[in-house]
This record gives C-alpha cells, structure tokens and sequence, in this order.
C-alpha cells in the first residue's frame, strides 16, 4: 500500500501531465485561435474515459474529453492498442461542441495495460461547411456545416493512416493550418503519455490507481461540502431571451445532491443554435463547479452529486441531425440562467449578471499583403457583474470561456491583414448607492481586402441582469460601417462580405449592478 505522500506526488504528476499537454499544443500550434486565445483543453482520463485531471483553457471544456474517450471506448470496445490515436468533432459521439472543436485522444500503455488515456480538444479555423471558418448561421442540418470525423483512428497501433489527413486537408480552406493544429495535438498527447508512464516506472500501477481513487475521492467531498454550505431547497428559473420567449429550468438542492431539471426546454431549434444532452450536461457542470468548489482541479469525482434532466428534442437534447455551430451561445445562456435563478435565491453569494456571451466572430479572407487564405476566430471580452462589496471587473472573457486571452493587435495585423483601430473600454453609467458592472469593450477592425463575416451573440436586445431592483447592465452590439457611410447592425449573420476599407465595429455590454451595502 502506498503512503499518502506517494499518493499526493502522483496525483500532483497527473494534474501536471494534463498542464504539460496544454503548454505543448499552445506552443506548437499552427492557429491564433490555439496560441493566442487558448481556445483549447485538456484532460487527463482513467481507463475506463472517467475525468482525473483537466489542464488550462475553456472552462466548458472539462466535461467535453471524458464524454469524447467514453464514446471511443463505447464504439471500439476492447480493440484499442498501444499507439492508437483516435479523432472526433461530432456531437452526436462525444464531440460535444460544434465541428470546428476537435478531439485527439489515445490510450496510455505501461507494461501492456491501459492506465490511462490524455486527450485534447482545440478549434480549427476552417473545417469545411457553407462558410469560410465553418460557423453558418443558415444551416438547419449538422451535414452541412462541415466534414463530421464520427471516430475515427488516426493512428492504429503507432501507424498514421494517411487517408484521415488527407481527408481532413482536402475538406478545409485552410489545409495547412489544420494540419499543424492536429499534429500539435497529437505530439501534447505523447508528451502526456510520456509523463504518466514515468509515474507508473517509479511507482508501480498499483500505487497509480489507488492515487486516482484517492484523487477521485477527493473531489467528491469537496463537492459535497460545497452543496452543505448552500441552502438546501427547490429554485425554480426563467430568463427572457433575445427573441421574446422564456427558458425554464427548476434547481434541487439538498445536503449531497443537485439535480438541474432541463425538462421544459424549447423545442429543438431549426437553425445552429443547438446542444446535444452531452453538451447541456457540460454547461450544468460549469455551473455547479463554480458554485460548490472553483479552487481545484475537476475530475470525475467533482460531479458526483450532480444530475441533470434532459427531455430528447428540445435545444437541451437535440437529435441527430441537428446543426450545432453556434452551440456555444445556447450553452452560456443556459449558465446564465442558472447563475440568474440562484442570485435571486442568494444575492449575497453570486455577483450580477456579466455580458454572457462568447460573441464569436469569424473573419475569413486572403491577407492583403501576402494572399495568404486565413480565418479569425475571435471570442470578446466584455463587462462582469458587481458583487455586495465591489463593481464588477472590467473586460473579462464569459464564464464559459475563461483562462483564455484576446489575441494582441500585433499578432492580429500581421497574420491577417487588416488593421485594429481601436480597443477600449465601454463603460455604463455610475448610479448612487449602488455598485456598477465592469466595463465592456469596443473592438474595430478596418478591412484591408474583400473578406466574409460571420458573428453571432446574446444580449442584443435583453440587457444584462442586475441583482436586486439594481440598475440594468448593457447590451452587446455588432455593426459594420460600410465605406460609403452606412452602418447596419448585425446579431447572428454569416456570409456577409466586407469591403476594402468597412470597418467592423464591437461593442460588448457592461455588466449588471447591485445595491452597496
């Protein structure tokens, strides 16, 4: 039996294997969005696909990988060999997301077991679809939003099977970059295997699997401390979205339990705006582990005592078919929600409502300068709620996507090709005897060649949610500013063709307000 210290350098070896695979695909990737922003994640799992341990970036992401490696270990039962690499991006098997959101995983071998897998996903710029950077807003069907990678192996027993690469180069306007985005996976994936296998040379299998019980006790009991410390009770939710209509939601809460009832959900949307079951699972488990322990590392242990209830064909439970590219707004609203109906149960416990969006924004072109095809991928930043005791913070990526950075205006201009003529800050009015929301900001781009747009974000015409009678927070906006002297907003639009010379212009809202003390 291993002694507790052994048991704590193991799990401290897990946790970094997942931070290691993190800095090796931000460091080696070919994308922006990868590098720069840290649209990435990444997780160490057991053998079975169950979370031990997740790295950096999105937020949303922690529950993506476990489901991913479960539906590979699902779909191959016991055919999995050392060297194996498997891919998926499909909601439908475990990719949870949208499309552009590929998984790489594979098994990690010590002495010819399975101990563990690793597994990362990141978004590619383009991977085919209607639209350049594959985020329509007018597919109604998942088939034609780009190339759907089911599961499938890359690698089969360390052998690269050149018909997947070329499949996937040969179905992107950007075959070059999805090309060093997927080997910069597949090399954080051996640098974490590298280091598991280390762990098992110097202490055994044995002493590795009882750590990641221990790890996976852990979590549990800090959850469960996080749900005693709340008050226990039935919370029933709505919150009023953009077009007129209410979501609704009940919360649960008892000494060791929370179930999210999602069953009054919306009927599956006919547009991209959809989530598989998986994908509302992942949006209550950000909810939950930032409201019962938000100071450690998830693992499959941290979301014991959660349950969540899905009714199949709603927005919450789409089918098979459904288009999923602009899943990420549904998500963050639904944490918005959440968030909502519990500040009002517990003003003192949650901060007001925050800008709630990820805005994507996608510009995708040839750069001025050198011809070069390319696709920006950029999520915004905007104004977070004020709390009892201060205002809210000033431009901060969404709950759903933090950890994550804006991409420099240097790096912007150059792999690009337009200019970046202004980031500042938006803030809202200063009201007596009440703490405001954080600023958002206003982002202009100027386009330098012909380039196509495509956007999409929430609180375009509810603003954001203020605790307590406070004064209401913002609304996000997107307009763009023609070279003639016209300006159009925009809320969810793609194929839109910028001109030489229009300018782009963002402005994210400020965040909710709340009565001072």
């Amino acid at each position: 039996m291993a002694d507790q210290f052994t048991l704590d350098v193991i799990s401290q070896g897990i946790d970094a294997a997942s931070l290691e695979m993190f800095e090796v695909l931000r460091k080696t990737a070919m994308s922006p969005i990868i590098y720069e922003v840290l649209d990435v994640g990444t997780a160490v799992l057991d053998p079975a696909g169950q979370l031990l341990s997740s790295g950096a970036g999105i937020p949303s992401f922690i529950g993506v990988l476990d489901k991913s490696v479960q539906s590979m270990l699902a779909k191959m039962v016991d055919s999995t060999e050392e060297g194996d690499v498997y891919l998926t991006n499909d909601p439908n098997f475990g990719g949870v997301t949208h499309l552009n959101d590929v998984v790489v995983a594979q098994p990690v071998f010590w002495q010819g077991e399975c101990v563990a897998w690793v597994a990362s996903i990141a978004h590619w710029g383009d991977i085919g679809g209607r639209t350049p950077g594959s985020m329509s807003t007018k597919t109604t069907e998942i088939i034609a939003e780009g190339l759907r990678l089911p599961i499938v192996r890359l690698f089969e027993a360390g052998i690269r099977n050149e018909g997947v690469v070329d499949i996937i180069t040969t179905n992107s306007r950007l075959p070059e970059f999805v090309q060093g985005d997927l080997w910069a996976q597949v090399s954080a994936g051996h640098r974490a295997a590298a280091t598991l296998s280390n762990l098992c040379d110097t202490y055994g299998a044995n002493a590795f699997h009882t750590a990641i019980l221990k790890a996976r006790s852990i979590g549990t009991k800090r959850a469960i401390a996080g749900l005693k410390a709340l008050p226990s009770g039935r919370y029933p939710v709505s919150e009023q979205q953009d077009d007129g209509s209410y979501w609704r939601a009940v919360i649960t809460i008892s000494d060791d339990r929370m179930t999210i009832d999602l069953q009054d959900a919306p009927a599956e949307a006919a547009g991209p705006y959809n989530l598989s079951r998986d994908g509302a699972v992942v949006a209550c488990q950000v909810f939950f582990k930032a409201l019962v322990d938000n100071e450690r590392f998830a693992n499959a242990g941290s979301f014991t005592p959660l349950h969540v209830l899905t009714t199949p064909g709603t927005l919450f439970h789409a089918g098979p078919e459904a288009a999923h590219a602009y899943y990420f707004e549904t998500r963050m609203k639904l944490v918005d929600m959440l968030w909502h109906g519990l500040a009002e149960a517990m003003p003192n416990l949650l901060p007001s409502g925050h800008f709630a969006s990820i805005f994507g924004t996608v510009i995708a072109g040839k750069h001025a300068d050198t011809q070069r095809s390319y696709a920006m991928v950029e999520p915004q930043m905007g104004g977070w709620g004020a709390t009892t005791d201060q205002q809210g913070q000033h431009a901060m990526f969404s709950t759903n996507h933090g950890d994550t950075f804006n991409c420099p205006v240097e790096i912007a201009e150059a792999r690009y090709g337009f200019e970046v003529l202004e980031k500042s800050l938006s803030f809202g009015p200063d009201e007596p005897e009440e703490h405001t929301g954080g600023a958002g900001v206003r982002v202009v781009y100027r386009m330098r060649n012909v380039a196509t747009l495509s956007v999409g974000y929430s609180h375009a015409n509810i603003p954001v949610w203020s605790s307590q009678n406070a004064t209401a927070g913002g609304k996000n906006k997107l307009s763009i500013c023609s070279a003639d002297g016209t300006s159009t907003i925009y809320h969810f639009a793609s194929d839109f063709k910028l001109h030489s010379g229009d300018r782009v212009v963002v402005e994210t809202a400020y965040g909710g307000s709340k009565p001072s003390n």
